[in-house]
């Protein structure tokens, strides 16, 4: 417990203090960020604002997690340091997407075809490294089984453990790029991932430290509601470590803005959630606690489907935060409203997550 206080202190800390000097780099070299002609005339208030905020965000929470281990007197585990290379992977992905756009004052970066070759290699190779490193009870970090609240019947091994291998490094990409996908989507607002995403390593502390305090490994007497999660003190530690780092990183970009997080912090933490996802065996769930990414991703898909089958538009503008904005409504409004959904999907899912506990135990 300790350890996961620590990490949350820490990361917060580095990243309140950490991004004004950050704004001060970024500002000095004219790394502002670029606005697309296409989108709400009010943004165009915001060009030139700092970007790559993500920066901030990855390396408080790789500080705090070490520190916390080092306070605590405790060596990291395979889960957590899997983890944070899937978060750090994306992260610099991001950065080379955010810096090209950046250097050349346009808003396509990385070519597709390099990004989705960059994405590809940190995702397979996360996704065959969290099927080997058992630990003395014979867990690796994740299963070949689809995942809801804990492991379901479902088992892509099924076939054989080549083919079993394959389908979950697709099942597993799936997530990772959807999950990336949603965040960066979301980040068209002043803090409105950023604060979504403090709520959602929220619940995936308490999750993971519930996994931790009920782990099938540390019970002397395991009883059938117990978790077969092979880390989950550390993935709690990563966790605590996002919100703090997050939750810092907001006090500076909260509206009016002084620094965005860019496809640097966007990727990370949608990368970060399908981590947890995966590691905590919450494959499924993961898509309730995150709620607010899955609407807003969704609205892409129905106005481009809308539109390619009808021609016609089912909103003013996708994602759905801007169709808002062309309603007339302001910035903060949207960014709190859609902060107050945010909130109560992630209580759905702690809902759901302690329910299940409750009637498996009892």
């Amino acid at each position: 417990m300790t350890a996961i206080l620590y990490s949350g202190t820490i990361a917060l800390i580095l990243s309140l203090l950490g991004t004004p000097l950050f704004i001060r780099f970024l500002v000095a070299r004219n790394y502002g960020q670029f606005i697309r002609q296409d989108g709400p005339t009010a943004h165009f208030t915001k060009r030139g604002t700092p970007t790559m905020g993500g920066v901030v965000i990855i390396l408080s929470t790789v500080l705090a997690y070490a520190g916390a281990n080092l306070l605590a007197g405790r060596p990291p585990n395979v889960s957590g340091v899997l983890l944070l290379y899937l978060i750090v992977g994306l992260g610099l992905i991001g950065f080379l997407d955010d810096y090209i756009k950046i250097s050349r004052q346009r808003s396509l970066g990385l070519n597709p075809l390099g990004k989705i070759l960059g994405q590809a290699f940190i995702g397979v190779t996360f996704s065959l490294a969290v099927l080997y490193f058992p630990n003395e009870n014979n867990r690796t970090p994740a299963s070949t089984q689809i995942s809801f609240i804990r492991d379901l019947p479902l088992d892509l091994a099924y076939w054989g453990p080549i083919i079993g291998l394959i389908l979950f490094v697709i099942w597993s990409n799936f997530l990772i790029t959807a999950w990336s996908n949603a965040v960066n989507l979301t980040d068209g607002l002043d803090g409105l991932a950023t604060g979504a995403s403090v709520m959602v390593f929220a619940a995936y502390t308490v999750i993971a430290m519930w996994q931790s305090n009920q782990s099938c490994q540390y019970l002397s007497e395991p009883g059938a509601g117990c978790y077969e999660v092979r880390d989950p003190r550390d993935l709690a530690i990563v966790a605590a470590a996002l919100v703090g780092a997050c939750f810092g990183f907001l006090w500076w970009n909260a509206s009016p803005a002084q620094i965005f997080m860019g496809d640097t912090g966007s990727l990370a933490l949608g990368g970060a959630v399908a981590g947890f996802s995966i590691l905590t065996r919450t494959e499924v769930l993961a898509a309730i606690i995150g709620g607010l990414f899955v609407v807003i991703v969704m609205s892409d898909v129905i106005q481009i489907g809308s539109f390619k089958l009808t021609g016609k538009r089912v909103f003013r503008m996708a994602p759905l935060h801007h169709h808002f904005e062309l309603k007339g409504w302001g910035e903060v409004t949207i960014v709190i409203r859609f902060w107050i959904i945010a909130g109560l999907f992630v209580a759905l899912g702690l809902g759901m997550f302690y329910g299940e506990w409750v009637s498996t135990s009892g």
